[in-house]
């Protein structure tokens, strides 16, 4: 296999470790969107949120919890984490990874730009995609 983060789970290439655990790896983003970017990863290879096992998901979703508290402990101001499944998701490394982004006043990042357009859909349109994707 030649993903790039079951190498750095191997030692096989280096990283700045933030955490791990017999699960989870946690380690610096070689491109941050800040400094201190972070990517949590499962230590066993699934490509994306449609075939993770929900016990890697839970433990992932808790060590980015104490990671993202660490940031707030040391003077960040808050985090996003950011996840995408699949290319059409723009999915970069298919080996599933959560983003905790450590935020500042004034970094220049706006995640909300495109979320929070003025939307283009109708009653209409809701009522149709709550009806295909509905849970309950």
């Amino acid at each position: 296999m030649d993903c790039i983060f079951c190498k750095i789970i191997n030692n096989e290439v280096p990283s700045f470790k933030v955490y791990e655990d017999d699960f989870v790896l946690a380690f610096l983003d070689i491109n941050p969107a800040t400094m201190g970017h972070t990517l949590v990863i499962p230590k066993k290879h699934f490509e994306n949120i449609f075939d993770i096992e929900d016990e890697y998901l839970k433990k992932i979703i808790v060590v980015a919890k104490k990671i993202a508290e660490k940031m707030k402990e040391k003077g960040f101001g808050g985090v996003n984490f950011y996840h995408a499944s699949d290319r059409v998701a723009e999915q970069g490394v298919f080996h599933f990874h959560l983003h905790v982004i450590p935020r500042v006043e004034g970094d220049g990042i706006d995640f909300t730009k495109s979320l929070n357009s003025i939307s283009k859909f109708n009653s209409e349109d809701f009522e149709e995609i709550r009806n295909k994707i509905t849970l309950i």
